[in-house]
């Protein structure tokens, strides 16, 4: 089944006297490829816009908290400046994956600082690179 919008994979979070884990267990790795972290060490640094049509992305925050934006895309060579940004708030407190099919743009910004984010893919380096767009940051939210 080919996921079409974005989606939310909730986790948990527990904690005792020995510290706390973090866990999305429903999360399942079949077809990631490769993953790295971003860290944003404060609250004004934007990355925005970069997507795929056809890379599929998740996106898990391991410290801090970030703001996600995506859009979805319809004309890759000319889109529309009225592309409707949908909001995503991800915390290290309340883990969650943000799960994004290609065929959208995403932007984020650090919403505490020294805040670091996981993004896994499932296509290579060389196959990202193929299929990679990227476009002015104030085209469809205001940071």
């Amino acid at each position: 089944m080919t996921q079409s919008a974005p989606q939310i994979i909730q986790g948990g979070f527990h904690s005792d006297e020995r510290g706390s884990i973090a866990f999305v267990n429903s999360f399942v790795f079949e077809g990631v490829k490769r993953f790295y972290s971003i860290l944003h060490p404060n609250t004004e640094t934007v990355r925005a816009w970069q997507g795929h049509k056809l890379e599929r992305k998740w996106f898990f925050v391991a410290s801090g908290s970030f703001k996600l934006v995506l859009v979805k895309i319809g004309d890759w060579n000319t889109p529309l400046a009225d592309g409707q940004p949908y909001e995503y708030l991800l915390d290290e407190e309340k883990p969650k994956i943000l799960a994004v099919p290609g065929g959208y743009v995403n932007g984020f910004q650090a919403t505490s600082p020294n805040s670091r984010l996981m993004v896994f893919s499932d296509a290579s380096v060389e196959e990202s690179v193929r299929d990679d767009y990227r476009f002015e940051k104030n085209l469809w939210y205001r940071w």
